[in-house]
């Protein structure tokens, strides 16, 4: 008898250690399969790889990774990423003051001495694809102080989307911005497409 106690304990022990192999070994199995799918679909499973201007910057040399055609002596990498932190200061620093116009909008935009900066160097080249549309006709006066943006339509319509935009809506509008930051980042003149 007293034999037997300890061989069903031997035996129990071994079961619950088979039990616990068996189920560490379902897991790890379970990870590495979930591992072998990520790494076939394009990674983690996440699409957002953190801030905005970083996901960018990633999206562009993904591409540029995966481009044969790619000339790697003409790539600028850092010239793309100044433009995104423009675009980041546009909309994060920019003090903008609307005024509503019967046939449109007229929007001042200032801030401090960096995004003023930006504001010079991104709302002129902006408004050159807003004019692109033929719906309305755009303006911009720069100043020591700011940037204006006018935008103006003959055709109610047009005035209430002009309206409704408002001066971010006008700045993200007309959908060329990956197209635009990839030329960028190619090394070539993104305001001639």
């Amino acid at each position: 008898m007293r034999t037997t106690i300890p061989i069903a304990i031997t035996m129990l022990a071994a079961s619950t250690m088979i039990s616990v192999a068996e189920t560490n070994h379902d897991t790890s199995s379970k990870k590495h399969k979930m591992h072998m799918h990520a790494q076939m679909h394009g990674g983690t499973g996440l699409k957002e790889p953190g801030q905005g201007a970083f996901a960018a910057l990633s999206e562009v040399v993904r591409v540029l990774e995966v481009d044969p055609e790619t000339d790697w002596s003409k790539i600028d990498l850092s010239g793309l990423r100044e433009h995104l932190v423009d675009m980041d200061l546009l909309i994060t620093g920019s003090v903008v003051d609307e005024t509503v116009l019967p046939d449109g909008l007229r929007a001042f935009a200032t801030g401090d001495a960096d995004t003023l900066a930006s504001l010079k160097r991104m709302v002129p080249a902006h408004a050159g694809q807003l004019a692109r549309d033929d719906r309305w006709t755009v303006s911009v006066q720069e100043s020591d102080e700011g940037v204006e943006l006018t935008v103006t339509s003959e055709d109610d319509a047009v005035v209430a989307r002009i309206k409704g935009l408002g001066f971010f809506g006008l700045m993200a509008s007309q959908d060329h911005h990956r197209e635009h930051h990839l030329m960028m980042a190619r090394g070539e003149d993104a305001h001639a497409h």
